[in-house]
């Protein structure tokens, strides 16, 4: 997995592409702590085509530090990935735009 990350104020966009798996999902863990202070997070997953229960559970624990703080928004959803989150009931979890 490909992983971009552009800060700018309060904003955080992460840009994610290939496999978020349990190879790589540690990955996008350790950058939690960039999470800190930010208001607004949007995860471009374009580019993703692949989301394991591991990769869920890293969302998951995202998605809970921003409902603190600020607002998580996925976008750019492909249907594969789409289909596991609504398999799973993550679709009514996390905000995502079409």
């Amino acid at each position: 997995m490909k992983m971009n990350i552009e800060k700018k104020d309060k904003e955080l966009l992460i840009k994610l592409e290939g496999k978020l798996d349990t190879n790589t999902s540690a990955d996008l863990d350790a950058k939690m702590s960039e999470l800190d202070g930010m208001e607004k997070v949007v995860i471009d997953m374009e580019k993703l085509d692949y989301i394991s229960s591991a990769g869920l559970r890293v969302l998951l624990s995202m998605q809970k530090i921003m409902n603190k703080q600020g607002k998580m928004t996925l976008k750019n959803v492909c249907e594969n990935v789409m289909d596991i989150f609504e398999v799973t009931g993550f679709s009514e979890i996390l905000n995502i735009e079409d």
